[in-house]
Parts: C-alpha cells; sequence; structure tokens
C-alpha cells in the first residue's frame, strides 16, 4: 500500500487536497487537523491510508503519525467508519480523543457530530484498555528519558524544605500529565503547585 506521498499542493481544502507527485495527482480526504497544519504550505508530506470499498478506493491523509493511528484505531470499532472517524479527527485533536476514551468521557464524544450514546460507549469499550497501556508506555519512555530533569527537579524541592516523598509525587504528578515537559523551571513551579 501507499505508506505516504511528498508533493505539491496542486488544490487545497479544509475536506481534501489534491497532491501533485512526479505529474501524478492524488485526490486526498483530510481532517480540520491536518489542514490547519498544511494550509500554509506549498509542498507537503501526508501519511496515507487508503480506504477500499467494493465501489470506491479513497484515500486519507494525515500530517502526523498520532493522527494516522488514531483514525486506525477508531475505525477499527465497529460502526465506526473512516467517514465518522476522520469527522471526529476534525473536531478533536488526536490527544484529546485519546483522554476522552481513556477517562471514559461520553459527553466529549458526543459532542462529535455522528456520534451518539451508544457509539460512544462502543469507543471506549474497545478502546479504553488498548489506549490506557499506550498512553503509560509513552509515560514511561517520557520518565526515563526525563530522568536528569525530574532528579534536578526533586532535589530542588528537597532543598527547598519539601518533605522528599511528597516532592516525588508532585514531580510525577506533572511529568504524568506533561510528558513533553523539559524546562527544569517549568517543572519545579508546577511541581510546587501540586503539593
Amino acid at each position: 500500500m501507499i505508506a505516504y506521498l511528498n508533493g505539491k499542493l496542486a488544490y487545497k481544502s479544509p475536506a481534501l487536497v489534491h497532491l501533485d507527485v512526479n505529474g501524478v495527482g492524488y485526490e486526498v480526504q483530510i481532517s480540520l487537523h491536518t489542514y490547519s497544519q498544511i494550509q500554509a504550505m506549498d509542498t507537503c508530506k501526508l501519511l496515507t491510508y487508503v480506504h477500499i470499498k467494493e465501489d470506491a478506493h479513497t484515500m486519507y491523509g494525515f500530517f502526523t503519525d498520532a493522527e494516522r493511528s488514531m483514525f486506525l484505531q477508531l475505525i477499527s470499532v465497529s460502526g465506526i467508519g473512516a467517514g465518522t472517524a476522520r469527522m471526529m479527527l476534525s473536531s478533536l485533536q488526536p490527544e484529546d480523543i485519546q483522554r476522552a476514551i481513556v477517562m471514559e468521557n461520553e459527553k466529549m464524544l458526543e459532542g462529535v457530530k455522528g456520534i451518539g450514546s451508544k457509539t460512544a460507549k462502543r469507543l471506549i469499550l474497545e478502546l479504553k484498555d488498548k489506549m490506557r497501556k499506550q498512553r503509560e508506555d509513552v509515560l514511561h519512555l517520557s520518565v526515563t528519558s526525563h530522568n536528569t530533569i525530574h532528579d534536578d527537579a526533586l532535589n530542588a524541592l528537597v532543598t527547598l524544605g519539601i518533605a522528599r516523598n511528597m516532592a516525588e509525587q508532585a514531580v510525577q504528578r506533572v511529568l504524568k500529565a506533561e510528558p513533553q515537559l523539559n524546562e527544569l523551571e517549568v517543572l519545579i513551579k508546577k511541581s510546587l503547585k501540586n503539593l
């Protein structure tokens, strides 16, 4: 299958683009999330998924791997088609969808056009454990890669007179909520607020 397309944007709209790759024009369906990231570009690389049905072959494009991954997880749920998955990614960021499913926030999912109560429940039931596991893996990786910033923040809090176990919990909470955080000063301030 086609993993990605890299070329010139011959036509752009919030729902689809025509991507010229060495003289061949591909029509690619996109979400508003992807459109917002490529609207100022003349050329781009889109990760793709080709949806094959009896009567049509439709290509979907994604600016980020996180969005494509979320799309594939959504369409794996019975009753969620490619169109509904694209609508969800147009309404919510991939991280917001993941958070809504992991925290069983049906109302947030029902806020998307075409998602009713039954579908929201099915999404949560079928994807919650899988997404929770992925989230834990990401957190584990980020905590191990932020060991020095973690240790530095912990030492600073202890130096300020905070009990080591309380400081440890506060730093962990902040890093769990914001795994990409890599500024020591910000981490210390947020950890102090978490005490």
